[in-house]
């Protein structure tokens, strides 16, 4: 029997040839070296000033981050950009849902580009309170601008963050201010407490409205209005332009009720059609018949230091409201706290003291 070969089973499996891995080893460690490779606060400040936009986005990401080292970083860039700051014009537009903001973005955006303008526009998405997550999908509504190569359009997420605005958008803008762009857009999530925010770091504040969708008074606050340097109703073509006529008339009469803005500027209310291009240049002269008004007052330099005079306070809450919530010892105060007022033996109040006593004792 030893002598005689053994037949091979049906079911038994050839070796084959040896077959390469699932993973490309020298893709990754390639990859590896690519995220290792970090600019310093000089390498990017020289790329942001040579209009490198790869570097500017570095720099931004920089400047979004949470992490300390990073914030300390950013801090130095952001410091090293201002004397090359403050030179560009700096536009807030928001407007209620389905008004086209993101087209009538793209037919101004091009419309300063002809004019051999640079363009920056920072659109802050909408965030997931759950999830954090965010669409960002402002170069995708906005393909023929986002192709130029003198527009840059930043997409970041709002982070949950109040109204949806970061606070370091306006550390952006200097970034970009620094990059050459002398027009800046800050388009904001929609109406709601972000206008606030967003009026705070931009030198004209412009509301963008549609007709024909009902009440159309009905469809903003008051104080997103008293804050408006200009409202545009858009769709203004087809079917729409009457309906867009009564609109215009019914906001003029609207803005009379308000009192008189700080600058001594009068709103105005005018209508486009951003989809044919219609009204976009007469919106440009009013905003630039705006910005030379404001200037020649002595306004717009006056409004930034208010501005910059704010931001400070904002951060000087956030930085302490952080302090107190990320400390281990003022955490275990924040649950003793939280445990008496679910027992109902203190008020919120008496306890937002004690634990700013208790922070204040251990500084």
């Amino acid at each position: 029997m030893s002598g005689i070969q053994k037949k091979k089973s049906a079911l038994s499996v050839s070796e084959g040839v040896e077959q390469p891995g699932s993973i490309n080893l020298q893709a990754l460690n390639q990859l590896k070296k690519v995220k290792k490779r970090q600019h310093s606060s000089a390498q990017l400040l020289s790329g942001i000033r040579k209009g490198d936009i790869s570097l500017l986005g570095q720099a931004i990401t920089l400047v979004e981050s949470s992490l300390e080292s990073h914030q300390r970083a950013a801090q130095e860039l952001v410091a090293a950009c201002l004397p090359y700051s403050g030179n560009a014009f700096r536009m807030g537009i928001t407007g209620v849902p389905g008004a086209g903001k993101s087209t009538f973005i793209e037919a101004l955006g091009k419309h300063i580009i002809d004019k051999g303008g640079k363009l920056a526009v920072l659109a802050i998405d909408p965030s997931s309170e759950r999830s954090r997550g965010s669409i960002l999908g402002d170069k995708t509504r906005m393909e023929e601008l986002a192709g130029s190569n003198s527009a840059y359009i930043r997409p970041s997420p709002s982070g949950g963050t109040l109204g949806g605005v970061a606070r370091k958008t306006r550390e952006t803008i200097i970034l970009c201010e620094a990059a050459g762009f002398d027009t800046i857009f800050v388009e904001t999530v929609g109406v709601g407490q972000s206008e606030t925010a967003v009026h705070s770091m931009v030198d004209f504040f412009l509301l963008v409205m549609l007709a024909g969708a009902g009440d159309e008074l009905q469809g903003i606050k008051r104080g997103i209005m008293e804050m408006a340097d200009a409202i545009i109703i858009n769709k203004a073509d087809g079917n729409n332009i009457q309906r867009t006529r009564r609109a215009q008339a019914e906001f003029a009469n609207a803005l009379h009720l308000f009192p008189p803005s700080l600058s001594g500027w009068v709103p105005l209310v005018l209508t486009c059609s951003s989809l044919y291009n219609k009204g976009i240049s007469e919106i440009w002269a009013m905003v630039q018949e705006y910005s030379s008004f404001v200037s020649g007052s002595g306004f717009l330099k006056e409004r930034r230091l208010e501005q910059s005079r704010y931001w400070m306070h904002e951060t000087l809450r956030e930085g302490i409201y952080n302090q107190v919530f990320n400390d281990p010892a003022m955490k275990k105060e924040l649950e003793a706290h939280e445990k008496a007022i679910s027992e109902g033996r203190i008020t919120s109040f008496m306890a937002a003291s004690a634990i700013l006593n208790k922070y204040k004792s251990g500084k």
